[in-house]
Parts: structure tokens; sequence; C-alpha cells
């Protein structure tokens, strides 16, 4: 019998397949998106942290860089800031309005003016916040609007027999409690959001940490993870994706 010599396929076709995979695997399941229009960071990052539990936000500090997403990508309300440095936020709204004739806009003013308030509704805005505001008053508005377009952000995340609380942050698992740390937690709850689709190690750093970490740090927290989530279960819900990251995924009945 004549053996034929394996060959190993050159980094770069590795690389092209399993960004195709990827593609491919986060077109079959969707999450809630928000894109958020803020030129400010601590502003950005407070609103993010507040949306966080129940969306997935994607922030663009400059108009035409939340123009250019919008024209790549699917998102179910974007929050614009007026005052943004290299376009008018009302251009800004007007633009969008034309592209889109459905997705809510919500607008973060700083003004109380009426007339002002006015030309943004008439410009295509459906609502606006004036700032400073209080979370819940931003929470709230978001709320309407997504009623009002037939979309709902639930607080409970269910694959198979896992639940996540997310107001509560509480974890169960066939009825059984688990008790995670907060990164494990924060981790459960991006893969969860993200049912069924791909997530890369650098997605969640940029989601859960906000920083670089080491990629053997991420592994790391999986792994504890798997050990509370997964190990002591028949099925396992945490799946790895060799050359791309990990996915939740749900048990598939025969």
């Amino acid at each position: 019998m004549r053996h034929h010599k394996k060959y190993p396929l050159p980094a770069w076709i590795s690389e092209f397949f399993n960004e195709l995979l990827l593609q491919w695997l986060n077109t079959q399941a969707m999450t809630m998106k928000i894109l958020l229009i803020e030129d400010d960071a601590d502003v950005a990052r407070a609103v993010r942290a507040h949306l966080r539990a129940d969306f997935t936000v994607t922030v663009a500090a400059k108009g035409a860089q939340g123009l250019e997403r919008l024209d790549g990508e699917k998102y179910q309300l974007v929050i614009l800031d007026l005052n943004l440095p290299d376009m008018p936020g009302k251009r800004i709204c007007e633009q969008i309005r034309q592209a889109d004739k459905e997705v809510p806009i919500l607008i973060l003013t700083g003004t109380a003016d009426t007339e002002i308030q006015i030309e943004l509704l008439t410009a295509g805005a459906d609502d606006y916040v004036t700032k400073p505001f209080d979370s819940r008053q931003l929470r709230a508005r978001i709320d309407a609007l997504l009623r009002r377009s037939g979309l709902t952000a639930g607080a409970t995340l269910k694959t198979h027999d896992l639940v996540m609380d997310t107001r509560r942050r509480q974890v169960t698992r066939a009825g059984s409690s688990i008790a995670l740390r907060r990164k494990e937690y924060d981790i459960l709850e991006y893969l969860m959001r993200h049912k069924g689709q791909a997530v890369t190690r650098d997605m969640i750093c940029d989601e859960v940490w906000d920083r670089a970490v080491r990629p053997n740090s991420i592994d790391v927290h999986i792994k504890h993870l798997r050990d509370k989530v997964d190990r002591p279960f028949a099925a396992e819900l945490i799946k790895t994706l060799h050359g791309i990251g990990y996915m939740v995924k749900d048990v598939q009945i025969e």
C-alpha cells in the first residue's frame, strides 16, 4: 500500500477558510444591536455599560464612522449625539433616515431649545434625551422606541437547560444555581447573547475587558466557566472552534 505524504496547508489558506467559517456562523443568529454615535468617551462608556445586559452596543466616535457602520451592518436602534466633531448631528440624522426608513433614531442633545428639538424630529429623529440624563430615562426611551418597532429586549437568556437572569445576574442549569465570578459571568453572557455565533478571543477581550489581555487569560476563564457550567452536566454547551474561538450552542435532541 502506498502512503501519500501529507503537507500542511499554508497559514494564509487556513486563515482564509477560518474567516469564511466565522462569517457563515455569524449569519446563523442575531442579537439585538444598537449603534451609539458619540464622541465623548466617558458618555459612550457609561451608556454601553448600562445597556450591555440586553444589547450589543457598537460605538462610533465620529459621524462618518457611524454612517459607514450603518452601511455595512443592520442595527435595531441608533443613538446619535447631536454635537460631533466632523459633521452636524442633524445632517447625520437626515442621512440615516434617507438610507433606512425604519431604524429608530434617539438623539442625545445638550440643549432644551424647543425649536432645535422640532428640527431634529422633522429631520427624522424618533425621540431625544437631554444631557445630562438619568440612565433609567435613557433605557425607558429605548424600550419605548423598540416597542413601536415591534422589538423587545428580554432580561432572560436561555440555551438548552442553561438559564441566565441578566437583571439579577443569576445563572441556573437544570434548576441548579451556579455561582460565577464576575468575568466568568460576563463571558458567558456575551456567548449566550451570541448563541449560535462564532466568538473570537478578540471579541471577548473587547467586550468583557475593554483592554488588551493575554489570550491564555481568556482560555483560563473559559476553562473555569466550563468546570461550572458544562462538566457537571451531560450535555456540553460551550464549544471550542479551533483556530477561531468559542460558541454557545443548543443541544441537538435526536
